[in-house]
């Protein structure tokens, strides 16, 4: 499918000026899709596209950097120009640079478009799946099935003479079930997401997805509350990474650094933070993953960033404007949900780098404590690093065996404490997919971690999970 974008001339836009020490327009086109079927209806279709552009520019300021950012919905390089114009109090831009820019342009790999696909498809297979769960379930009460999908193509032109496009499509398929017993209302979760195409959705996805789901909130009504009280915990691959998303990446963003907000990493760079079996990498290269770009939303070209190298903090997340503050280059990771807003240092693929255990062993090991295999939903104060998640499905374990499954299960604790004190790190690794909320805007991530021993965690169940209060 062709872009407008694709007949960009950078040369034709205006974002060199001398009262600035950057200066940048970002170019957006973005078209999205969303399905979503509720008590087995179609509640909602909504189709969105959008064309615009920003202009921004950064100005230091002694020890501060001042950010300039307008936007409009359009992508004309004369309404770039009045906008740079009334950023900078009416003082001159100048287009181009002196030179022609050698475009370096990225398409990500899909083989079958969803934007080719008919609609009726789509609605129809989250038709499919919700009658299979009715039909193959007891105690099925509700069944949500929810489709997005989103193509955005952008294009950034800059002051340092360089001109960046990537093409980039998603697609994600979430299902939530609830199920009632007697009064007793439990809810199971599952979901894929990545940067493919329909591709993903192929085969027998659909349907295992669903019943993943179904199983897992269905199971859970027959199953005893987890006992309360501070307890070894394991946490299995397979949980994904919610963990050391939320009680830990967001406080090695470099904004939460500058801002004070992140005061248990704040001043260590070089220090041990946790033990030397525990690497921490940020990684949005890793083919067709939720969270992966070639370039940022700023146009800088991405690698691997090591937060936490063999237990020591070695970096933190940046984008340009906190990286200029420290008189550094930015690793990759400004990003934006959209041409409206500015950019802002994000997560992409944040994971715990596999480490030298047996998965197996490390669970046989575990005398008498819950084994979580998927996480739920959760709420962290990213100043305290205190934390509260829900577990979607976990179990029961004594002397190295899986008893039952449990349910009501929160975790509690502080993250930096928790990373300290991981003992044993498992040779697997597996991810978890989400959208991640910053300051208003959303961005998909994965997130991933090996089997892992946490010596001790608080277990609490829903009271002791709202008298937490974070």
């Amino acid at each position: 499918m062709t872009s407008r974008l694709d007949d960009v001339r950078p040369d034709d836009y205006p974002c060199v000026a001398g009262a600035a020490d950057y200066g940048e327009i970002y170019l957006e086109e973005s078209q999205g899709l969303g399905i979503r079927l509720e008590d087995s209806s179609v509640d909602d279709v909504a189709s969105v596209s959008e064309r615009g552009l920003a202009v921004r520019f950064l100005r230091r300021r002694g020890q501060a950097v001042e950010t300039l950012h307008g936007s409009a919905n359009s992508t004309d390089p004369a309404t770039a120009a009045r906008l740079g114009r009334e950023l900078l109090g009416g003082k001159a831009l100048r287009a181009g640079q002196g030179r022609s820019l050698r475009l370096n342009s990225r398409r990500q790999p899909m083989r079958t478009d969803p934007m080719k696909v008919p609609l009726d498809n789509k609605i129809s297979m989250l038709r499919l799946m919700n009658s299979l769960v009715r039909a193959e379930f007891p105690h099925v009460r509700q069944v949500t099935v929810s489709y997005a999908e989103r193509r955005k193509v952008f294009a950034v032109i800059n002051s340092d003479g360089a001109f960046r496009k990537e093409d980039r499509t998603g697609l994600l398929l979430a299902v939530t079930v609830v199920a009632e017993k007697d009064a007793l209302l439990q809810t199971g979760t599952a979901s894929v997401g990545a940067i493919k195409g329909f591709e993903l959705l192929g085969g027998q996805v659909p349907t295992d997805l669903c019943r993943t789901a179904a199983r897992r909130a269905v199971s859970k009504l027959e199953a005893p509350k987890a006992k309360a009280g501070e307890m070894t915990v394991v946490i299995s691959s397979s949980a994904g990474g919610t963990l050391i998303h939320e009680a830990i990446g967001h406080s090695l963003e470099a904004d939460a650094i500058q801002e004070g907000a992140s005061p248990a990493y704040k001043g260590k760079l070089g220090l041990a933070v946790a033990p030397e079996t525990v690497s921490i990498i940020d990684d949005p290269t890793l083919p067709s993953l939720r969270g992966s770009f070639a370039f940022d939303d700023e146009g800088i070209e991405t690698g691997p960033t090591v937060l936490v190298k063999n237990g020591v903090l070695s970096d933190f997340l940046y984008d340009r404007s906190t990286a200029m503050k420290e008189g550094r280059s930015s690793n990759g990771h400004g990003r934006r949900e959209s041409f409206f807003c500015r950019p802002i240092p994000r997560m992409s693929n944040l994971y715990i780098a596999p480490g030298p255990d047996d998965p197996a062993a490390i669970l046989r090991s575990l005398k008498a404590g819950v084994f979580v295999t998927h996480m739920g939903s959760g709420q962290v104060n990213t100043t305290t690093g205190e934390f509260v998640f829900e577990v979607d499905e976990g179990y029961w374990v004594e002397d190295g065996r899986v008893r039952h499954l449990v349910r009501d299960v929160n975790l509690l604790g502080v993250g930096p404490e928790v990373l300290r004190s991981i003992d044993r790190l498992g040779s697997d690794l597996g991810w978890g997919i989400g959208s991640c909320g910053k300051d208003g805007q959303t961005v998909p991530v994965t997130d991933g971690q090996p089997t892992m021993r946490i010596p001790k965690l608080l277990i609490g169940g829903r009271h002791e999970a709202a008298a937490a209060g974070v």
